[in-house]
Order: C-alpha cells, then sequence, then structure tokens
C-alpha cells in the first residue's frame, strides 16, 4: 500500500499512478452533464436595405382602426366599477352613436341591431340575444378590471369590444368585427384568431394596450400553420373556366379573414 512506503517511495509512486487514473477517467463513461461543442455559429447578418432610391410612404395604406378611443354615452359608471355597468346597454349605445351601421337603410348589422332590441325584454328570446357574456381583466395595467364584450354579427362574424374607464367615463378602446376562431386574454393582450384562406393556417392578431394612444392597439399581426393541408379533391361537375374552390379547413362556413380587420 502506498502509505506504507517511505515519503521518497510514496512520491514516486503517486507519479507511477497519476497517467493511469488519468486514462481511467478518459475511457470511462464521461460525465453525461458535461460541455459539449455544439457546431459552428453562423455569422450574424444585417438588414440590407432594398430599393433606397424609393422615397418613403407619407400616409398609411390601410386605416386598421389603431386609437379609435370613443366615449359611450348615456351608460354611467358608478363609483368607476365597471362590473356594475350593463354590457347590453352598452351595446345598444353603441348602436345609437352609429345608425349608419346598425338601423339605416343599407346597415351591414341591422339584423344584429334588431335582434339586441329583444334583449331582456319580457317575452324576448334571450338565447337569441347576440350580446355575449363579458369578460373582465385588467388590459391597461392600472389595477382595474377592464371589459371585453362579444357581439354576434351576421355572416357569423363577432364583434369585439374592450372598454376601460378614463376620467370617471365608460370608453371604448378596441373594436373590431371579423370572421372569428376564437379570442383568448394572455396577461394583459388580447388575442384574435380568425381563418385564412391557406389550408393549414390561421391569422392571429395581439392586441395590447398603449399608454401613448391610450388604446388598444394591434400590436401583432401574423398567420401560423396550424395543421397539414390536404389537397383539394378535383370536382368532376367543375367548369373548366370555374376557378378551383379552396380547400375546406375546420372553420368551413366563415368567410375568411384578412390582417386587416375592419373595426366595427
Amino acid at each position: 500500500m502506498i502509505h506504507n512506503l517511505p515519503a521518497g517511495s510514496r512520491r514516486l509512486a503517486r507519479a507511477a499512478l497519476a497517467p493511469s487514473l488519468a486514462a481511467l477517467l478518459l475511457a470511462g463513461c464521461g460525465d453525461p452533464g458535461g460541455l459539449s461543442g455544439a457546431g459552428p455559429t453562423a455569422t450574424a447578418v444585417g438588414p440590407t436595405a432594398l430599393w433606397p432610391e424609393v422615397p418613403p410612404a407619407a400616409s398609411p395604406v390601410v386605416d386598421y382602426g389603431e386609437a379609435d378611443t370613443e366615449t359611450v354615452k348615456g351608460v354611467e359608471v358608478p363609483d368607476d366599477d365597471i362590473h356594475r355597468v350593463d354590457p347590453v346597454a352598452v351595446v345598444r349605445a353603441e348602436i345609437a352613436a352609429h345608425p349608419e351601421l346598425f338601423t339605416d337603410a343599407g346597415g351591414r348589422y341591422r339584423e344584429t341591431a334588431e335582434k339586441v332590441a329583444e334583449c331582456g325584454r319580457p317575452g324576448g328570446r334571450d338565447r337569441a340575444c347576440p350580446v355575449l357574456r363579458a369578460y373582465y381583466r385588467d388590459l391597461t395595467g392600472d389595477g382595474r378590471d377592464d371589459m371585453v364584450l362579444g357581439l354576434r354579427m351576421p355572416r357569423k362574424q363577432l364583434g369585439v369590444r374592450a372598454y376601460t374607464v378614463i376620467d370617471h367615463r365608460l370608453t371604448e378602446v378596441m373594436a373590431t368585427t371579423d370572421s372569428t376562431l376564437g379570442v383568448q386574454i394572455a396577461g394583459r393582450d388580447l388575442i384574435i384568431r380568425s381563418p385564412s384562406t391557406l389550408p393549414g393556417y390561421e391569422y392571429r392578431t395581439v392586441w395590447s394596450w398603449d399608454r401613448r394612444q391610450q388604446a388598444m392597439l394591434a400590436a401583432k399581426d401574423e398567420i401560423l400553420r396550424v395543421g397539414t393541408a390536404r389537397p383539394a379533391a378535383p370536382s368532376p361537375t367543375r367548369s373548366p373556366s370555374a376557378p378551383a374552390p379552396a380547400e375546406p379547413t375546420p372553420t368551413e362556413g366563415l368567410s375568411s379573414a384578412s390582417p386587416q380587420a375592419s373595426p366595427r
């Protein structure tokens, strides 16, 4: 044994054992949690400006309804508590403020206005009331709940509205109407999913509160793959000159959405 040898012999024994011990460590299984090389790192490449001679646009091409806020007239907010506001009253105030959309001849949402008039009436058809359940969440970050309303519209579309209290007045800070697959709240973001004309894809718009504009802005608008597209089956009765029908998706029956969903 090493500890029974003289001091000089112990030093020689340790020197002889050191290479063997290192060889055993190198030949073993190794530490599975150790660092390993990931290969060469790609060189970072900055963006390249295309057509720098083209002057920048002076005005926006599409009006997405950003920062379109509106004070709701005729609806009070007791003690600034938005929970005490009647959602049906809020929708009726919107209908009264926009007759060109809801009540005038040719208004695109006249059918919705007629159904809202029956909400809550004795003998009325509450099941047909297009005003959906209100949801409450702090969207502005001020520590108080805000209100999100859904309103069924013609052609299987859905109106989505967000309200907050500004200067003791109920204020609409976001309004959009579109074909919708689903609406979600994540943190303080309002996410609207809409069908795409591309099978296996969907649009997803994230609305977020902007303190400078005092409104919900469409902060992110993207098209995402959500499934595997199947090739469209040929139709033997289709005219050669007619365009091929789009492959039906799980959202069949909803009109197609575009990234630029019109407000209201």
